[in-house]
């Protein structure tokens, strides 16, 4: 059965219509899995009064080493101990009080790779927003500051102390990151088989 030129060309326009939007959902998805690929401190969400094991992860988004990574405590919070990391020296930052301020690691992260640094803190009693300024430097000298607003290009992370102390949506395994590269994936692969077909398969 032959096609009428003029449907054809309205199927034409409709398929990359379809398309063109189904790639630019995807391109968006896919930045926004990007944007996760900052310093950030796991748990986003912990309860008030009690004591909790935090981790900051640091990726490498250069074509350098990452030689040192300082981390600033919020004043609301008091550390009490570090894990170990494999190839990296802890320093540790205190006051005149010899109250925990601030900790500095030094090794050698490779490019597209990430660290996890482990500490554990006593959260403050009363509901608040601890944010976590970052500094991470890179060899030859290029150093990155995470201490930016929300949704900035260098944003610092910050964690929520609530009285129930909900489940954190991204957890410490980074869930928040794969599912958004899973849906860009996905979006990418449905406008792709919308593109591939044949008018004839989607009448009949």
């Amino acid at each position: 059965m032959t096609t009428h030129p003029i449907r054809r060309r309205v199927t034409l326009r409709a398929r990359h219509a379809v398309l063109g939007t189904l790639l630019a959902v995807g391109v968006t998805l896919l930045a926004a899995s990007l944007a996760f690929a900052h310093a950030v401190v796991y748990p986003k969400t912990s309860k008030t009064g009690g004591y909790e094991k935090y981790v900051l992860r640091v990726p490498n988004e250069k074509a350098v080493p990452t030689l040192r990574v300082e981390i600033r405590f919020p004043a609301e919070l008091r550390v009490t101990s570090f894990g170990d990391v494999a190839g990296w020296q802890l320093e540790v930052l205190t006051d005149s009080a010899k109250r925990i301020v601030g900790a500095v690691w030094t090794g050698s992260l490779p490019p597209q790779r990430f660290v996890e640094f482990p500490f554990v803190g006593a959260n403050p009693k009363a509901a608040t927003r601890l944010v976590w300024p970052v500094y991470q430097t890179y060899a030859e000298g290029p150093r990155v500051e995470w201490t930016g607003a929300e949704g900035s290009k260098s944003p610092a992370s910050a964690t929520s102390i609530t009285e129930s102390g909900s489940a954190d949506i991204q957890g410490s395994d980074g869930g928040t990151e794969r599912w958004v590269s899973w849906a860009a994936l996905a979006v990418a692969l449905l406008g792709l088989g919308v593109a591939l077909r044949r008018p004839s398969e989607r009448r009949g």
